[in-house]
């Protein structure tokens, strides 16, 4: 009996206990950062999708907070919980104690985009896995296949993952995409008026009007001679935007 307890498992027993890469609490701060801002959106949807989630439920939270936020509407508790329960999820993702833990346990949102990227990167490496898998598979059974073949086959799925990581803003794209998310945004503009402002609020009334206020893609450059102000402008800047947002 005593052999039996000291015996190591075989290697067999550990491929069959692994686990694939995943982070939970990548997921979680992720989910839990948009709760608290959601602003982040753009930047965050950049980065992962559903898919990307190795927990079920947390995929199911995610799809309804793409929805929420892609409808133009407020994302927080209430909201999502809603959206949840109208679909028949909310007792699949741990009730609304569980979203409530989500928001809490997260300090901030300010390291979300390094926490994306985290969730992305393991789901990059399970993408991988299940290929290395496959490709086994087939070099044990090719039925039938030349080497050539597998190879191409092997390559194939390696590139469809490196092309499934690619931002749907990059490349060619097709036209009436473009256009039903550009009405989209007209309509939401219009819908919440802001005198203009579709950015962070610069504290300048001229500039808002012919910027629409900082943009979160935009590269800002202060340009001007010495001497002139461009450090104060810039700071003027920074503290503006600092108020109208409620940041410290």
């Amino acid at each position: 009996m005593a052999e039996n307890r000291n015996r190591k498992p075989s290697d067999s027993q550990v491929d069959a206990i692994k686990v694939p890469p995943h982070s939970l609490e990548a997921e979680q701060s992720v989910i839990g950062g948009l709760l608290l801002d959601n602003e982040r959106w753009d930047t965050v949807a950049e980065r992962v999708v559903a898919s990307d989630f190795y927990s079920r439920p947390h995929r199911l939270i995610f799809e309804g907070v793409k929805t929420i936020l892609e409808s133009g509407k407020p994302l927080d508790l209430i909201t999502l919980s809603e959206h949840l329960e109208r679909h028949e999820q909310l007792e699949d993702v741990g009730g609304f104690a569980y979203l409530a833990d989500l928001a809490k346990n997260t300090p901030s949102a300010a390291n979300i985009n390094a926490y994306a990227d985290i969730v992305a990167e393991r789901a990059i490496v399970r993408g991988l896995i299940g290929v290395a898998n496959e490709i086994a598979d087939a070099g044990y059974d090719p039925q039938g296949r030349s080497s050539e073949d597998l190879i191409d086959m092997a390559e194939s799925k390696v590139f469809a993952i490196a092309e499934s990581r690619t931002s749907e803003n990059e490349g060619p794209q097709n036209v009436d995409n473009i256009l039903e998310k550009t009405l989209e945004r007209i309509e939401l503009l219009y819908k919440t008026p802001q005198d203009g402002v579709t950015g962070v609020d610069t504290g300048f009334t001229d500039l808002n009007k012919k910027t629409a206020g900082l943009q979160g893609s935009d590269l800002v450059i202060v340009a001007a001679r010495p001497s002139m102000g461009k450090t104060t402008f810039a700071m003027n800047l920074c503290e503006n935007a600092a108020m109208q947002q409620d940041k410290p």
